[in-house]
């Protein structure tokens, strides 16, 4: 029985081919959305996980980043510093707003750091200077590049005029960018002299940032207290509420269609071979072990395509952010061992459907056909 089904997948290697590649395309499609919605979300909380800070200060009653505001007054600064276990403290302050440049506008978070210091600037520079001094900017380089962008144009931010002085790399996606200015900038643009936006705490070595961060709550008024690891986690969680889902439903969607689309080529695959079924049957070979040769098919076409599927996968990274540099795309192997998963699966599945039916037909049948 297992040269028969060995021969039956190789007897027909175009039509074995056209199963795996069709059944491949619709794994690649769930992986590609699988990738998108790992790229984009990485994106997300990228300034929070690249800034090197232990803690994050912030306004009481906020707990995240994305889509809100937090100010606290630059006296608590001090106050956070003179905290038992805190190393240093750096000010930045934050703003939702819009980029204008070369007749395009783009959606950005405005950072604003103070001078010379870039530790909570741009984490890769793709050109020109890495921090922004007095009147400048720091803006995406996909941004720049589709703006039109040279070093020393202007771009207008919350109804301000800053020259570029540089280009950051690693800022942009389609669901937000990172731009960086002055702190100073920042704060006449935005009228709030005198207060920031969030403190970026270290912990001396040995101090616990939970521990930390419990001890900073308590003991400076009004301001909240997180983990890089818990604020990363809670801007995340609202960044997917607020607009990742809509990728999350396109890959759920996509999924659905591979689960059809695989099924249906399975399916036919092996319903080609129910005469031959029923004849082996008559021949007296046991249900078990058809079942099991029949199994052995389906997963075969299945792993091999989604084997091809991951290859083509990894092959489209480097290729979408060549051609479509807007697109953030990352595998994660959550995502890889679940669509492998699916695989396995709706192959097993598949395969039933037609096996069932055979098995129950009576086998002298087969002979008056």
């Amino acid at each position: 029985m297992l040269n028969w089904t060995y021969r039956e997948l190789l007897a027909a290697p175009q039509q074995l081919l056209a199963s795996v590649a069709a059944v491949a395309g619709a794994f690649a499609l769930v992986l590609f959305f699988a990738g998108v919605f790992t790229g984009e979300s990485r994106q997300i909380v990228a300034l929070i996980d690249k800034t090197d800070a232990d803690v994050w200060v912030m306004q009481k009653g906020v707990g995240n980043m994305h889509m809100t505001t937090s100010f606290l007054s630059d006296w608590k600064i001090d106050a956070v510093a003179a905290v038992d276990g805190v190393a240093k403290v750096t000010p930045i302050l934050y703003l939702n707003s819009v980029i204008q440049a070369g007749g395009r506008s783009w959606f950005s978070y405005v950072v604003g750091i103070e001078q010379g210091d870039g530790r909570a600037g741009p984490w890769k520079s793709a050109a020109g200077a890495r921090l922004p001094g007095p009147g400048q900017a720091i803006v995406p380089d996909i941004f720049a590049s589709d703006a039109g962008l040279k070093i020393g144009d202007k771009v207008r931010i919350a109804g301000r005029d800053f020259t570029v002085a540089g280009f950051s790399a690693d800022t942009f996606s389609m669901a937000n960018s990172v731009s960086f200015v002055t702190l100073s900038d920042l704060a006449d643009t935005m009228s709030s002299v005198g207060a920031v936006s969030y403190l970026l705490v270290d912990a001396r070595p040995g101090v616990d940032p939970a521990v930390l961060a419990e001890r900073i709550r308590t003991q400076v008024e009004k301001v909240n207290a997180l983990t890089r690891q818990d604020f990363s986690r809670r801007d995340f969680s609202i960044a997917v509420q607020m607009g990742l889902e809509i990728i999350w439903m396109m890959t759920i969607i996509g999924g659905a269609l591979a689960v059809l689309l695989t099924g249906f080529i399975i399916y036919s695959h092996i319903s080609d071979r129910e005469r031959e079924l029923a004849v082996i049957k008559a021949l007296g070979v046991r249900d078990r072990v058809i079942w099991a040769a029949i199994l052995v098919q389906a997963l075969v076409i299945g792993l091999l395509a989604y084997g091809l599927a991951v290859g083509l996968i990894y092959l489209a990274i480097p290729l979408t952010e060549a051609l479509v540099p807007k697109v953030s795309l990352g595998m994660s192997g959550d995502s890889l061992i679940r669509t492998g998963g699916l695989a396995v699966v709706v192959s097993l599945i598949a395969a039933a459907i037609p096996v069932r039916r055979v098995l129950a037909v009576d086998p002298v049948t087969a002979f008056q056909q």
